[in-house]
């Protein structure tokens, strides 16, 4: 069983997957961790020295990797991951994809000063920028988002809820 989580930049896929891979004892990969750990620099510098091709070139190398494996695990992806070539396609063929959907606001809100400074597209934007930015980008990415298995508003839930539903619904499965 292979679990993509895929949503917006600061939805909490990377917080909500280490609680899910732990609660169901399957292994936990954030995709740009791992690009980060392979490439020995972090995403905003891959962004600012290599371009934004090499970085998805990167991420799209782990994907086929982590797709070709016969490990149980929830998969954290990069929120541009989904909109890259078949990405999208190749995830929903090994696995179940989930769409983690949270309003523009909600995530803004979720966002420390530290968590916009290294994400190099939300740098230096003030609330307001910040907020309307997120709202154009995200209507840009839903039409890939909504390609995922799974939707689940996160609105209304807390982690520990949003967990149980998830196990729920792959132990249906």
């Amino acid at each position: 069983m292979k679990l993509f989580l895929v949503g917006y930049m600061g939805c909490g896929k990377s917080s909500l997957g280490k609680k899910l891979a732990r609660a169901m004892g399957v292994r936990f990969v954030d995709t740009d961790a791992e690009v980060e750990s392979r490439e020995g620099a972090t995403i905003a510098d891959i962004f600012h020295y290599e371009g934004e091709e090499y970085f998805r070139k990167s991420e799209r190398f782990i994907l086929e990797e982590l797709a070709t494996s016969d490990e149980d695990m929830v998969v954290s992806t990069g929120g541009g991951l989904p909109l890259w070539r078949d990405n999208m396609e190749v995830m929903n063929q090994v696995g179940t994809t989930l769409y983690l959907k949270r309003t523009a606001e909600q995530i803004a809100s979720r966002l420390s000063p530290h968590g916009r400074e290294k994400r190099p597209k939300l740098r230096g934007l003030n609330d307001e920028e910040l907020v309307a930015f997120m709202r154009e980008n995200m209507a840009q990415r839903e039409p890939f988002y909504q390609k995922a298995t799974l939707t689940i508003d996160c609105t209304p839930l807390s982690d520990v809820e949003l967990v149980t539903r998830i196990k729920e619904y792959i132990d249906e499965q």
